[in-house]
């Protein structure tokens, strides 16, 4: 595992800030401490970090038990001072304990993907060294691997993984699993930093299968402080599915993502259908007959620890689906994977108003789709939804 004293680069967003006063704004889990700009924007940073963690922990099945605040700086750009980094992550020890500081460069461009990835490095390091609080000054910290930064990211609800599930489609060859955690996506060009992506999802999927696997995930990083420079060794103490034949249990997981054709599309009757089977929750539970429940319900009351269990697949499978279902039900795909992620967590709020306007949105797609199909005059619907609809059918085909 590499050592390193950690520099981040990131371009975040979408406002010019003139003040750089003192003001401040303390996120909701009270872990996010955001100083400057204006509070519109540090209202932005705050929501993209929250979110960005309850994604971590609803993948990890942790509760956010939080130690180290993360405080992030938000700073105006200096024309005049192009050497200053865009981005500083600064983690030290001071006589107060453990600081974890990110001084952020505000400019014209964003990139949100950017901002949230180096946020979710900051969480990461938060989670190896809550416990150490007693670390040497000058001593150089674990960065948390590529591959789990990013493998988090693109299991994260909404995210596109059509691109990536094509890369691994589309590959020469696969990387041994070796190769694969020794890479450093800095190294890569655009083709490999997206294969590599593509690889990091599979892997993170991979150990987090099953019962045991989110949390021997979440045991991994909290040991990731002592790490040794051989990475699937590391691996090896947490995942006893990896103490055989490691490289076998890794060409394993990419089988059935080689096998999906991503531009090979369902039609739109038959992503209906593939959808309306994915929603149905099936939950099984020791010394009982398996059942299945639909989200309506589970939005109603508090969910039982088979039914996170369920969730949690459900959200796999939907991952999949995105990828391979017809362009004009991917977005609503995405957000059925949002509502399970927030379900998965115990949390109901809004969620029944979300799931009704979900199914109205499908009824009037489907009665689109069917008008479409019967018209036979030269006349088109120019209606915005029809207008969408006809756009992408004309772009993918159906």
């Amino acid at each position: 595992m590499k050592r390193a004293a950690i520099f981040i680069s990131i371009v975040l967003t979408a406002h010019f800030v003139h003040a750089a006063s003192q003001e401040r704004s303390v996120s909701p889990s009270r872990q996010f401490v955001i100083y400057g700009a204006d509070a519109e924007l540090r209202g932005v940073v705050s929501d993209l970090a929250e979110r960005t963690k309850a994604d971590l922990l609803t993948l990890l099945r942790q509760r956010d038990n939080w130690i180290v605040p993360i405080v992030v700086n938000l700073q105006p750009q200096q024309p005049n001072l192009p050497e200053i980094p865009p981005a500083d992550l600064r983690f030290s020890q001071t006589g107060f304990g453990l600081k974890l500081q990110i001084d952020l460069t505000i400019s014209k461009n964003i990139d949100a993907s950017l901002v949230k990835r180096e946020v979710l490095r900051a969480i990461l390091l938060e989670m190896v060294y809550r416990k150490e609080s007693h670390i040497a000054a000058g001593s150089l910290f674990v960065e948390p691997p590529d591959w789990l930064v990013e493998g988090v990211l693109a299991l994260a609800p909404g995210s596109d993984r059509g691109q990536l599930i094509g890369a691994i489609t589309t590959a020469d060859k696969t990387e041994s699993l070796e190769t694969f955690l020794r890479q450093r996506t800095a190294l890569l060009d655009s083709t490999g930093r997206t294969l590599y992506r593509a690889y990091s999802f599979a892997f993170v999927q991979m150990l987090t299968d099953g019962r045991k696997g989110p949390g021997r995930l979440a045991q991994y990083i909290a040991h990731l402080s002592n790490a040794s420079n051989e990475p699937l060794a590391d691996l090896k103490a947490q995942f006893p599915s990896l103490l055989g034949d490691a490289e076998q249990t890794w060409q394993l997981a990419l089988s059935p993502l080689r096998k999906l054709q991503p531009y090979q599309l369902l039609t739109f009757a038959e992503s209906e259908r593939r959808l309306d089977e994915l929603l149905l929750v099936r939950v099984s539970e020791a010394n009982k007959p398996a059942k299945t429940v639909g989200l309506d319900e589970l939005a109603q009351r508090k969910i039982s620890d088979s039914e996170k269990i369920a969730l949690s697949e459900l959200n796999r499978g939907l991952l999949v689906y995105v990828a391979e279902a017809n362009p004009v039900l991917r977005p609503i795909a995405r957000e059925y994977q949002e509502i399970v992620a927030v379900l998965a967590r115990g949390k109901r709020n809004r969620i029944a108003k979300r799931l009704s306007r979900l199914e109205v949105t499908r009824k009037q797609l489907a009665a689109l789709k069917a008008v479409d199909q019967s018209e036979v005059s030269t006349s088109k619907r120019r209606d915005p939804l029809s207008v969408y609809v006809d756009a992408l059918e004309d772009q993918f085909g159906d």
